[in-house]
């Protein structure tokens, strides 16, 4: 499926590559029983990946009432801007809500208020509460991504979104592997892993409870590789912090003081792909985050987080 292009807006920064990353493998249709007039339509992997998302999006489009699209600006979130411009035919139909803990790099702050524009987005920006109004008793690099999580709760009161289309993939973290498509959240945002509904040929359980929420996770099936693929082929604007300068990058991006770039000399979006083929280095090594008490990272999604 190929509704946008390139032309569409103006590029910050356009990666350079093929129709179609090399490292992705083909995923033929199934042939038929009888042999057809001409050779059947073949679906590739990114295809694949694309169509099930859009049929995520437009699912949770039509059963809840008032949705809003995350958008932390990073790889993951701008792959979801894009399918959901191409699953609604060129336009967003809901907000996307920007929780800001006003401590991005600025390279992402221009990223969102140039694409913001040019994707003609319903953008709303809701600030986060001070550090003193978050546990004290987390570790610091938590603390302070748990002013997300409140500001999350603050713009869901304000707003009364039943539904918030996240950009989580269950290779990314460990905590984040046990998620459904659509998971069902407490009425203080809160996520029992305990309690998640079964979802069997992509049926979803999308009635929330009265005054509570659910997260819809359109990406959650694909890999940090596919994202890199997929914004390869569709020529996605991508931040310039994720290619390589002196010897470094950013593999994922949040806040500046809890955020550092990982060794790596790839400076294209092809050459993220080989190296993403040979390393060993987990997505989020450059977030301190991660590298706190065991349990922190689980502490927060508890509680809400992302």
């Amino acid at each position: 499926m190929h509704v946008l292009n390139a032309d569409s807006a103006p590029q910050l920064r356009f990666p350079s590559g093929n129709n179609q990353a090399s490292s992705v493998p083909p995923i033929l249709a199934q042939a038929p029983l009888q042999a057809p007039l001409s050779d059947p339509p073949s679906m590739d992997h990114l295809d694949a990946l694309e169509a099930q998302s859009i049929y995520i999006l437009r699912e949770a489009f039509a059963r809840l009432k008032k949705l809003a699209l995350l958008w932390s600006l990073g790889k993951d979130s701008n792959v979801m801007i894009w399918l959901a411009r191409k699953a609604f035919f060129g336009r967003v139909p809901f907000p996307a809500l920007h929780v800001d803990t006003g401590k991005k790099f600025p390279e992402m702050y221009a990223f969102r208020d140039h694409y913001g524009k040019a994707w003609d987005l319903d953008l709303k920006v809701e600030p986060c509460p001070p550090i003193d109004a978050v546990d004290p008793t987390l570790p610091p690099a938590a603390r302070s991504a748990a002013r997300k999580t409140e500001g999350l709760k603050l713009a869901l009161a304000k707003h009364g979104f039943d539904g918030l289309i996240a950009g989580i993939r269950r290779d990314e973290e460990a905590t984040r592997a046990k998620e459904r498509v659509f998971s069902p959240r407490g009425l203080e945002g809160g996520w029992d892993v305990r309690d998640q509904p079964p979802e069997f040929w992509d049926q979803f359980n999308a009635s929330p409870p009265p005054g509570a929420h659910l997260r819809i996770h359109p990406i959650l099936h694909w890999t940090e590789a596919d994202i890199w693929a997929y914004t390869l082929r569709e020529n996605i604007p991508i931040i310039p912090l994720y290619l390589a300068q002196d010897g470094k990058r950013y593999r994922s991006l949040g806040d500046a003081d809890i955020t550092f770039p990982v060794s790596s000399n790839a400076s294209s979006i092809d050459e993220i792909l080989i190296e993403l083929e040979q390393t060993k280095v987990p997505e989020r090594a450059g977030r301190a985050l991660d590298h706190e008490t065991e349990d922190a990272f689980e502490r927060l999604r508890v509680a809400g987080y992302l």
